[in-house]
This record gives C-alpha cells, sequence and structure tokens, in this order.
C-alpha cells in the first residue's frame, strides 16, 4: 500500500486547525474541566470513525449522493449545535438569577455534572454526536480522503488506514488544545467572567447551527 502521507497530513492539519463546532465543543469542556474536555475530544474523533467506517463501506456515498438524506443528517446536526446554545443561553441566565453559585471552588456550571463520571460522558457525547451528525465530516472521507489513494491497492484498506492515521493526529491536537483551554478555568471561577463566556459559546453554537441549517 502506498500513499501520500505527507499531503495527507498536510491536508489534516490544516483541516483541524480551521475552527469548527467540534473546536467549540472542546474548548468549552476543558475550560469546565480538563477531564470533560479530554472526553469531548475522544467522543469527537470517535463520531469521525464512524464516518470512516461508513466511507470505507460505501455508505457515506449515499448519504452525499442522496439530498434527503445529507438535508435530514445536516438538520439534525443543525438542532443538536442550536439544542447546546439554548442550554449554555440559559445556564448564563440562571447564573445571573443567583442559581448558578460555585460549589467547592469550581466556576458555576460545573455542578450539572455532580462527578466526573457524569462530566466525562457529558463531553463524550457532546463530541460525538457534533461530529457524526456534521455531514461535511463524511464529505470529508467520500471527496477529499480519496484522492491520497493508490489506484492499484485495496480503496477500503487505505481509507481505513488514513482515516485512523486523521483520527490519531485529532487525538495529539485536541489533547494539546485542552491543555491549553484548561487555563480558561481559573478565570471561569469569577461570575461575571463565566456569565460572559456562557453567553458568548452559546451564542456561538446558535449562530454555527443556523449557518450549518443554511448552508447548501
Amino acid at each position: 500500500m502506498s500513499v501520500d502521507l505527507v499531503g495527507f497530513l498536510g491536508v489534516v492539519l490544516v483541516a483541524y486547525t480551521v475552527p469548527g463546532p467540534d473546536f467549540l465543543v472542546v474548548v468549552r469542556s476543558a475550560a469546565e474541566d480538563p477531564a470533560k474536555g479530554r472526553a469531548a475530544a475522544l467522543g469527537a474523533q470517535a463520531g469521525l470513525c464512524v464516518h470512516m467506517l461508513a466511507a470505507a463501506v460505501g455508505l457515506s456515498l449515499v448519504v452525499a449522493r442522496s439530498p434527503l438524506v445529507y438535508d435530514a443528517v445536516k438538520l439534525l446536526g443543525a438542532l443538536y449545535l442550536v439544542c447546546l446554545g439554548v442550554r449554555a443561553v440559559l445556564t448564563a441566565r440562571r447564573e445571573t438569577a443567583g442559581t448558578g453559585a460555585p460549589e467547592g471552588g469550581l466556576p458555576p456550571g460545573t455542578a450539572v455534572d455532580r462527578t466526573g463520571d457524569g462530566r466525562g460522558r457529558s463531553g463524550f457525547s457532546q463530541g460525538f454526536f457534533t461530529n457524526v451528525l456534521n455531514p461535511k465530516a463524511a464529505l470529508f472521507f467520500i471527496s477529499i480522503l480519496p484522492q491520497f489513494v493508490n489506484g492499484s491497492g485495496s480503496t477500503a484498506r487505505q481509507i481505513f488506514f488514513l482515516g485512523t492515521l486523521d483520527v490519531l493526529v485529532g487525538i495529539a491536537y485536541w489533547f494539546v488544545l485542552v491543555t491549553v483551554a484548561a487555563r480558561l478555568r481559573t478565570l471561569l471561577v469569577r461570575p461575571k467572567v463565566r456569565h460572559r463566556w456562557e453567553l458568548t459559546t452559546g451564542w456561538l453554537f446558535i449562530a454555527i447551527g443556523i449557518g450549518v441549517a443554511a448552508a447548501p
């Protein structure tokens, strides 16, 4: 199996450095709790694994060529992002009303998930559904990735190999980002900063969701 690894890695790195919904999910989760940020990163990559496996067996091609299926996935993804945004905005409003006071020195809002396991599950599910409901992730695996496949070998095997490499590179990138974003946690202890953070990220989620829904 011979593939253009250098070119592929270059494309992958550029793709990861362009912020998208998964970027916002991971950063927001990491600012709340580093463990939740890592869980969100793993969830996002697990979502990509679904698209990778679908591309390997040809299911992603069905999604891309069927306007009805594509639009359904796109709208579900948009709705999920809007729901995340609405929840963040409502959290900010509750804190303004005085119901989101810090517990044990943690920023307001972290009390929603009272255990580490709960935060981890929440982060993983947010990352997973954000990517698995993103049809553009599926398009990457059936339009960009095949350009680096050698036609003389097994297409499915090469897609699986390149997809796995993409996922592993992403995990390394996300974990570095989580380490950086976790520093925001000390700032979010301040109620006013936390309030603005919840509002800003909430409206960003809503705006991205609307943008996804409106995209052709």
